[in-house]
Protein backbone atom coordinates (compact mmCIF):
# COMPACT_ATOMS: atom_id res chain seq x y z
CA UNK A 1 0.00 0.00 0.00
CA UNK A 2 1.51 3.30 -1.39
CA UNK A 3 1.13 6.20 1.13
CA UNK A 4 1.82 9.60 -0.27
CA UNK A 5 3.88 11.80 2.51
CA UNK A 6 5.15 14.13 0.42
CA UNK A 7 5.63 16.73 3.34
CA UNK A 8 7.22 20.22 3.16
CA UNK A 9 9.97 21.56 4.58
CA UNK A 10 9.79 24.10 7.53
CA UNK A 11 8.84 27.20 5.80
CA UNK A 12 11.17 30.09 6.15
CA UNK A 13 8.10 32.44 6.81
CA UNK A 14 5.14 32.67 9.13
CA UNK A 15 2.21 30.60 7.03
CA UNK A 16 -0.22 33.34 8.99
CA UNK A 17 1.82 36.74 8.54
CA UNK A 18 4.27 36.15 5.41
CA UNK A 19 7.30 37.67 7.73
CA UNK A 20 10.19 35.58 7.61
CA UNK A 21 11.32 33.41 10.51
CA UNK A 22 14.76 35.32 11.67
CA UNK A 23 17.52 32.82 12.95
CA UNK A 24 16.52 30.73 16.54
CA UNK A 25 12.92 32.60 16.63
CA UNK A 26 10.53 29.97 18.22
CA UNK A 27 8.38 27.87 15.50
CA UNK A 28 5.04 26.93 15.65
CA UNK A 29 4.38 24.06 13.24
CA UNK A 30 1.12 21.94 12.70
CA UNK A 31 0.18 19.21 10.67
CA UNK A 32 -3.00 18.67 8.77
CA UNK A 33 -4.97 16.34 6.91
CA UNK A 34 -5.99 17.40 3.69
CA UNK A 35 -7.62 16.86 0.65
CA UNK A 36 -4.27 16.60 -0.73
CA UNK A 37 -2.61 14.75 1.99
CA UNK A 38 -0.53 16.14 4.87
CA UNK A 39 -0.55 19.65 4.75
CA UNK A 40 2.14 21.57 7.27
CA UNK A 41 2.32 25.22 8.44
CA UNK A 42 4.34 26.87 10.07
CA UNK A 43 3.72 29.76 12.63
CA UNK A 44 4.91 32.77 14.77
CA UNK A 45 4.22 32.77 18.24
CA UNK A 46 1.78 35.88 17.26
CA UNK A 47 -0.07 34.44 14.68
CA UNK A 48 0.11 30.99 16.82
CA UNK A 49 -2.25 32.67 19.03
CA UNK A 50 -4.67 33.84 16.24
CA UNK A 51 -4.75 30.81 14.24
CA UNK A 52 -8.11 29.02 14.52
CA UNK A 53 -8.44 26.09 16.28
CA UNK A 54 -11.95 25.23 14.95
CA UNK A 55 -10.00 21.93 13.47
CA UNK A 56 -7.57 20.34 15.84
CA UNK A 57 -4.12 19.38 13.89
CA UNK A 58 -2.95 15.88 13.08
CA UNK A 59 0.19 17.04 14.50
CA UNK A 60 1.58 20.60 16.56
CA UNK A 61 4.63 20.90 17.73
CA UNK A 62 7.69 23.87 18.95
CA UNK A 63 10.98 24.13 17.61
CA UNK A 64 13.26 26.80 17.03
CA UNK A 65 14.04 28.44 13.49
CA UNK A 66 17.84 28.13 12.40
CA UNK A 67 18.58 28.97 9.03
CA UNK A 68 20.61 26.37 7.46
CA UNK A 69 23.95 26.69 6.50
CA UNK A 70 25.28 26.27 2.93
CA UNK A 71 26.39 22.46 2.35
CA UNK A 72 30.03 21.88 2.02
CA UNK A 73 30.64 19.83 -1.22
CA UNK A 74 31.87 16.29 -0.90
CA UNK A 75 34.83 15.27 -3.14
CA UNK A 76 33.76 12.04 -3.17
CA UNK A 77 30.05 11.11 -2.24
CA UNK A 78 29.27 8.51 0.28
CA UNK A 79 26.30 6.47 1.22
CA UNK A 80 25.29 7.73 4.68
CA UNK A 81 22.18 6.99 7.03
CA UNK A 82 21.05 9.68 6.69
CA UNK A 83 20.79 9.73 1.97
CA UNK A 84 20.08 5.79 2.47
CA UNK A 85 17.15 6.62 4.26
CA UNK A 86 16.40 8.86 1.84
CA UNK A 87 16.82 6.94 -0.68
CA UNK A 88 14.71 4.33 0.74
CA UNK A 89 11.63 6.30 1.10
CA UNK A 90 11.92 7.25 -2.06
CA UNK A 91 11.42 3.47 -3.21
CA UNK A 92 8.25 2.94 -0.58
CA UNK A 93 9.48 -0.59 -0.60
CA UNK A 94 7.19 -2.19 2.33
CA UNK A 95 10.03 -4.98 2.35
CA UNK A 96 12.59 -2.13 3.46
CA UNK A 97 10.02 -1.03 6.54
CA UNK A 98 12.53 -2.12 9.43
CA UNK A 99 15.92 -1.16 7.42
CA UNK A 100 14.11 2.49 7.18
CA UNK A 101 13.10 2.47 11.43
CA UNK A 102 16.30 1.51 12.55
CA UNK A 103 18.45 4.27 9.96
CA UNK A 104 15.52 6.89 11.67
CA UNK A 105 16.03 5.85 15.12
CA UNK A 106 20.59 5.91 14.27
CA UNK A 107 19.85 9.32 12.89
CA UNK A 108 17.65 10.30 15.56
CA UNK A 109 20.40 9.36 18.34
CA UNK A 110 22.89 11.73 16.16
CA UNK A 111 20.67 14.55 17.06
CA UNK A 112 20.00 14.64 13.08
CA UNK A 113 16.36 14.12 13.44
CA UNK A 114 14.09 15.10 16.40
CA UNK A 115 10.79 12.99 16.77
CA UNK A 116 7.79 15.32 17.33
CA UNK A 117 4.65 12.92 17.60
CA UNK A 118 3.65 9.44 17.16
CA UNK A 119 0.32 8.46 15.95
CA UNK A 120 -1.76 4.88 15.91
CA UNK A 121 -3.65 5.56 12.43
CA UNK A 122 -6.95 3.55 12.42
CA UNK A 123 -5.86 0.08 10.92
CA UNK A 124 -3.57 -0.06 13.61
CA UNK A 125 -0.08 1.25 11.96
CA UNK A 126 1.79 3.28 14.47
CA UNK A 127 3.43 6.29 12.42
CA UNK A 128 5.92 8.25 14.39
CA UNK A 129 6.26 11.79 12.85
CA UNK A 130 10.18 13.49 13.09
CA UNK A 131 11.63 16.28 11.76
CA UNK A 132 15.09 17.08 10.55
CA UNK A 133 16.65 19.47 12.75
CA UNK A 134 18.80 21.24 10.35
CA UNK A 135 16.23 21.33 7.30
CA UNK A 136 13.03 21.16 9.31
CA UNK A 137 11.55 18.86 6.56
CA UNK A 138 8.95 16.36 7.75
CA UNK A 139 9.57 12.54 7.90
CA UNK A 140 6.60 10.19 8.43
CA UNK A 141 7.96 6.76 9.54
CA UNK A 142 5.79 3.67 10.15
CA UNK A 143 6.91 1.87 13.29
CA UNK A 144 7.55 -2.11 12.61
CA UNK A 145 7.60 -2.45 16.15
CA UNK A 146 10.27 -4.76 15.69
CA UNK A 147 11.04 -7.38 18.45
CA UNK A 148 14.52 -7.22 20.38
CA UNK A 149 15.06 -10.37 18.81
CA UNK A 150 15.11 -8.43 15.61
CA UNK A 151 16.57 -5.74 15.93
CA UNK A 152 20.52 -7.36 15.30
CA UNK A 153 19.66 -9.16 12.00
CA UNK A 154 18.11 -5.67 10.95
CA UNK A 155 20.99 -4.00 12.14
CA UNK A 156 23.40 -6.01 10.32
CA UNK A 157 21.23 -5.16 7.07
CA UNK A 158 21.41 -1.72 8.47
CA UNK A 159 25.70 -2.08 7.99
CA UNK A 160 26.07 -3.44 4.66
CA UNK A 161 24.18 -1.23 3.25
CA UNK A 162 25.78 1.31 4.66
CA UNK A 163 29.40 -0.49 3.68
CA UNK A 164 27.76 -1.00 0.06
CA UNK A 165 27.26 -4.63 0.19
CA UNK A 166 25.43 -5.79 -2.78
CA UNK A 167 23.59 -8.29 -0.95
CA UNK A 168 22.29 -7.38 2.35
CA UNK A 169 21.24 -9.82 4.67
CA UNK A 170 17.24 -10.13 4.28
CA UNK A 171 14.93 -8.73 6.46
CA UNK A 172 13.56 -11.65 8.03
CA UNK A 173 16.53 -13.00 9.37
CA UNK A 174 17.74 -15.09 6.66
CA UNK A 175 21.28 -16.22 6.42
CA UNK A 176 24.01 -15.08 4.19
CA UNK A 177 24.90 -17.51 1.35
CA UNK A 178 27.26 -20.24 2.58
CA UNK A 179 30.72 -19.80 2.11
CA UNK A 180 29.85 -15.78 2.86
CA UNK A 181 30.73 -13.77 6.05
CA UNK A 182 28.39 -11.75 7.17
CA UNK A 183 29.70 -7.98 7.69
CA UNK A 184 30.80 -6.55 10.28
CA UNK A 185 28.37 -4.54 12.17
CA UNK A 186 29.44 -0.97 12.91
CA UNK A 187 29.12 1.01 15.33
CA UNK A 188 27.43 3.82 13.36
CA UNK A 189 24.85 0.96 12.53
CA UNK A 190 23.86 0.53 16.45
CA UNK A 191 20.54 2.34 17.22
Amino acid sequence: MAQDWDIRPRSESCHGCGQPFEDRQACFSTLMVGEAGYQRADYCAACRERTSRDRPPYSAWQGIFRKPPPAPEEPLKKETAESLLRRLMETDDPARINVIFILTVMLERKRILAERDARIREDGEMVRVYEHRRTGETFLIRDPRLRLDQVDAVQQEVAAMLDGASQPAAADGAQPPAGAEPPPASAEAAP
